[in-house]
């Protein structure tokens, strides 16, 4: 890219409002002073385009210098991510007002700026994926052959269960899950993944009920448990991911299913309190999985 376009670039993002890009942070504003706004990187107060992190003793200026500071990115993926996230943001509505988390995919992940590589397709080991996923964890091979045609579960050329994070109606990759189905439990994320641009999910489209759970196994068999639910995954114990506040936006019934554990019910009362209309949905085990599985 030519240093003048990366400037055009830079300049059409800069001086977005700080009290959006914050919103699309999974910011917080403080109740009594509507200057400052809590941050998973501290608190910090914003006067105009100008802010200033408490805990970090350290300030700026701009959209783009946000970004940087509380994602520890560089300049070029910040700019990058606010393209992402706020590209289309109506500026003049109210901060509180619906607005879109994130627009058209390009190709690239903003974590650190690093190129999503998605795992090599190998059929030859799908077999052993499905076995693991139908024995071993109890799922309904019912429901994972319309994920196997659509793409959105495979196997990798070491047998790994590949769970395609995607976004939007196009089904557009943005990430994957990833779930060893050997003797030793391993689970990891393709390279690249951005879990802010996308999720993993389970269900019928017209479904107005959703779920969140704490990882592609969960979401299963949780849709498993209540078939007319969607069911999508977290990746992670994760309490405000940016996509979060499309589905709120768009009145769906939501529920929080994360682990019956101390973990889960933390994170559980955190994205409540950001988002009251989320209700809480405790697994009967500790997670949806153990519902069906003994473990492995």
């Amino acid at each position: 890219m030519s240093g003048g376009e990366q400037r055009r670039r830079a300049a059409r993002v800069r001086d977005l409002p700080l009290e959006l890009v914050l919103v699309a942070l999974g910011a917080s504003r403080d109740q009594r002073d509507k200057s400052k706004w809590h941050t998973e990187r501290g608190s910090l107060s914003i006067t105009g385009a100008q802010f200033m992190n408490w805990r970090l003793g350290r300030g700026g200026g701009g959209a783009i210098d946000l970004v940087m500071q509380l994602l520890d990115l560089d300049y070029r993926a910040s700019v990058e991510w606010l393209e992402l996230h706020l590209a289309g943001v109506d500026v003049n509505a109210p901060v509180n007002s619906p607005q879109p988390v994130y627009s058209a995919i390009r190709g690239r992940s903003v974590d650190g700026g690093k190129a999503l590589r998605m795992p090599m397709r190998d059929d030859g080991k799908l077999d052993r994926v499905l076995s693991y996923l139908t024995v071993y964890r109890r799922l309904e091979s019912g429901l994972l052959a319309p994920l196997v045609e659509s793409g959105m579960l495979y196997a990798d050329s070491r047998g790994n269960a590949v769970f395609v994070l995607a976004a939007g109606k196009a089904k557009r990759p943005v990430g994957a899950e990833l779930r060893g189905t050997g003797p030793r439990v391993w689970r990891g994320m393709a390279p690249g993944t951005c879990k802010d641009r996308g999720y993993f999910w389970i269900g019928e489209t017209g479904c107005r009920e959703l779920v969140l759970c704490e990882s592609a196994i969960d979401a299963i068999s949780c849709h498993q448990m209540y078939p007319q639910r969607i069911c999508l995954s977290t990746s992670g114990v994760r309490s405000d991911p940016a996509w979060l506040r499309g589905l709120v936006a768009h009145g769906f019934t939501i529920h929080c299913g994360f682990d019956a554990d101390d973990a889960g019910d933390v994170a559980a009362r955190h994205l409540i309190a950001l988002h009251p209309s989320v209700k809480r949905l405790r697994p009967p085990a500790h997670d949806w999985n153990d519902v069906f599985a003994d473990g492995y």
